[in-house]
């Protein structure tokens, strides 16, 4: 039979049927008649041996044993052909149950991440994850805008229970206070030395702790300084580069009415809640005045001394440039009733909405002799520790990573809005030289320092508690607190925040 070895040229018998001296016909006739004389009739043994009855035997009739062809299958060969078959149903059965269903996960399926966005729509971020796919075809990335209202503990919380995204953003001063929930990004996802070559000192500090990177920057924003064009060149002013000439300025530029009311503020300083952006300018006066963030009470003079140069623009006793009963300073700005704001460079959408006409430059901040420093406040991507799917997740934070992948996100954006992110990517700055409206943020990234005291992060949590405690301060000294009084209670409610979140800074 074809296709089984063990029925395949089956032994031979050592005779045939006609050697045995018989006619086919005489089988089944009767036997030989009593006297008759009688031939010595060969008989069929079980082994299939030809064996001849002696003439005194008693006479016997032939014997049949029907057997298959050839010789009769041992006891040893049953077994075999047992064993065989056994090995061969446990190889398919592996094969159909264990490696054909894997093999079909990795080839047949796809892995999906879902990914928490905050500021940029779904059309701007396919674009990119469509790149993403031609060379990852097999892993979906489902991204979704997030409300920024809440956003912080909504993360958090869906991270814990097991419903939180594989990637996630977040602002550069969250670390420790995610850093249960952060996964660290592995060497073959970005390398430290690659890390610091490619982002600003400030990234540096920000998402790498002890030695760990927890996030990579698609974006840096720093505080730059906003003018009114026409209010500066109507009083052949320019803009000033350090702080004497920012107090100068922003004295003989500000008009009050006859009642001392002021109708045109030379700048936004001196008030905490109709101060955009106050947390950041004051944390600006203090790193520029050399204050330690994390330990205010080494360096309480010069905290001191900062918060009396902040408020003495809304004091009575001075020249008051800004006033608590104003509009806040971003709708003053945009109105084109403030000479003079800080803030960031999503700014420029607002003010834009507010007075689409309005005429402004945008400059680095002012400084101290040989102190460049400004603020930046940016947001980072990174991985849930609880991900399913981390490699994937990783895979796509490595092609974010990407120089060619800012510079495409940049340009959608741009799309969508007037400019996009300013570059993280320390290579892609000058690419923005010839921009007046962007280049000024990245300009001062090199020098630039966070802050815990940061606005507009809606946190409900670190951030939030410090600006509590730092407007408290501000308003102390305003009702006639003396500076070092408000600055100790300032440094022990600093103190309360750190330990709460464990935000000081690994070393």
């Amino acid at each position: 039979m074809n296709g089984n070895t063990l029925f395949q040229n089956p032994p031979q018998t050592s005779q045939s049927p006609a050697q045995l001296g018989q006619n086919p016909a005489e089988v089944g006739q009767n036997p030989p008649q009593l006297g008759q004389s009688q031939e010595a009739i060969p008989q069929q043994s079980p082994a299939g041996q030809a064996q001849v009855s002696g003439s005194g035997s008693s006479e016997q009739p032939p014997s049949f044993v029907f057997h298959a062809p050839g010789s009769p299958i041992s006891l040893r060969n049953v077994v075999k052909i047992l064993l065989g078959v056994i090995i061969v149903a446990v190889i398919i059965f592996f094969i159909s149950k264990v490696i054909i269903p894997n093999f079909q996960n990795t080839q047949g399926s796809k892995a999906t991440i879902e990914y928490w966005g905050l500021w940029e729509d779904a059309s701007v971020m396919n674009a990119i994850i469509s790149d993403f796919n031609r060379e990852y075809p097999d892993i979906n990335v489902n991204y979704s805008k997030q409300d920024i209202k809440q956003y912080r503990e909504r993360l958090t919380a869906r991270i814990q229970n097991g419903t939180g995204p594989d990637i996630f953003r977040f602002h550069n001063t969250w670390v420790q206070m995610l850093s249960d929930v952060l996964l660290p990004i592995p060497n073959n996802t970005i390398k430290k030395d690659d890390f610091m070559k490619w982002f600003y000192p400030v990234a540096q500090k920000d998402l790498i702790k002890n030695g760990v990177i927890y996030g990579i920057p698609l974006g840096i924003d720093t505080l730059a300084l906003y003018t009114n064009t026409n209010i500066l060149n109507s009083a052949g002013l320019s803009a000033p580069d350090n702080w004497v000439d920012f107090i100068n300025h922003a004295r003989s530029l500000t008009v009050v009415d006859e009642s001392g009311k002021i109708k045109t503020a030379g700048a936004a300083l001196g008030t905490f809640n109709n101060v955009t952006h106050a947390p950041d300018i004051i944390s600006l006066l203090f790193v520029q005045s050399g204050v330690d963030l994390n330990n205010i009470a080494q360096s309480e003079q010069a905290a001191a001394d900062a918060l009396t140069f902040y408020t003495s623009f809304a004091l009575p006793s001075g020249s008051k440039t800004w006033d608590s009963d104003l509009d806040t300073s971003i709708l003053a700005f945009g109105k084109g009733n403030l000479a003079m704001y800080f803030g960031y460079s999503w700014d420029v959408f607002t003010i834009k909405a507010i007075n689409p006409d309005l005429a402004f430059e945008i400059y680095p901040v002012p400084h101290l002799p040989n102190e460049n420093t400004t603020i930046a406040s940016y947001w980072a991507e990174g991985v849930s520790i609880k991900s399913k799917h981390q490699k994937e997740a990783l895979l796509f934070m490595k092609f974010l990573a990407k120089k060619e992948t800012e510079e495409r996100l940049f340009a959608e954006i741009a799309k969508t809005r007037l400019f996009g992110e300013p570059y993280a990517n320390v290579e892609l700055a000058d690419t923005l030289r010839s921009n007046a409206t962007v280049y000024p943020f990245v300009s001062q990234a090199n020098g630039a320092e966070s802050s815990f005291f940061a606005s507009e992060t809606f946190d409900n949590g670190l951030n939030f508690q410090m600006n509590t405690y730092l407007g408290d301060a501000v308003n102390s000294i305003l009702r006639s607190t003396s500076p070092q009084t408000a600055v100790g209670t300032l440094s022990q409610g600093v103190n309360q925040v750190l330990q709460q979140y464990s935000a000081k800074p690994a070393k």
